[in-house]
Order: structure tokens, then sequence, then C-alpha cells
């Protein structure tokens, strides 16, 4: 079985949508997993953004990188800087993706103006996705 592992810096918000989303979008010869660097807990509003489409997020556990499914993956989407840069070296055999994304829990103002920004980075991410699956399956 082929291997996916999407990571961020506390996998609360993006690498959480993003397993999400690959989980629908790519095939069951695929093992879909997410990690960060850190575990800060999902964040409530990812879990509310992602109900919005349709996926829940709401029994999802922030996990740290666990070395060996990372070493063992076939590919690695870091989601942030961060996580690009402290990421454990990796075997050459897996291919490295960066996305680039910004972090939804570092938006302000009222719950409804974050909100705004999780689903702006929620489409993103949907779009990247599912672009990743079509090219890899």
């Amino acid at each position: 079985m082929k291997k996916i592992y999407f990571i961020c810096t506390g996998n609360s918000c993006r690498s959480q949508m993003a397993e999400g989303f690959a989980k629908k979008a790519f095939s069951n010869e695929w093992q879909v997993e997410s990690a960060g660097i850190e575990a800060h807990g999902v964040n409530p509003l990812a879990i509310t953004a992602m109900a919005e489409v349709g996926i829940d997020l709401s029994k999802n556990k922030s996990k740290i990188i666990d070395n060996d499914f990372l070493n063992d993956c076939d590919v690695v989407v870091t989601l942030c800087g961060d996580a690009k840069d402290r990421c454990p070296m990796t075997p050459p055999s897996v291919k490295k993706i960066h996305w680039p994304l910004e972090d939804p829990a570092q938006a302000t103002g009222s719950e409804t103006e974050r909100m705004v920004v999780f689903r702006q980075v929620r489409n993103q991410i949907s779009d990247l996705v599912n672009d990743l699956a079509a090219s890899l399956q």
C-alpha cells in the first residue's frame, strides 16, 4: 500500500484538513495520515469548516510525526514553512512536496471573520489535494 503524509507545525488545522480531503480523493491503495512537528489539538474552527463540506474531523486526534511511517512514505507534503524546515530527514525515495499555506489558526477578529480565513485555506487545500490525487493515481 502506498503512503502519504501531510505535515504542518501543530497538526491542528491545515494537515488535518488535507488528511480529510485526501481520504476522499485518494484511492484505497493509499494510506493517508497527518501529523505535526508538535501536537496542538484539532482546532474547532477546522472541524467546523470541514463539516461544512461533509468531512467529519471531530474524532481526529492531533499527532506528532511517526518517524517509521515518515520513512516508509511514498509522498510527504508539508503545509507550512516551519514544517518544511523542521521535518526530519527522509530517504531519497520519498517524494517531498511543499504547499506554503497561510495558517488559519493565526487569523484574528470575530469567529465569523476567522471562519472566512478557515474557509479560504480549506478551499485551497481541497484544490491542491484533488490535483495531487489526480497526478499520482
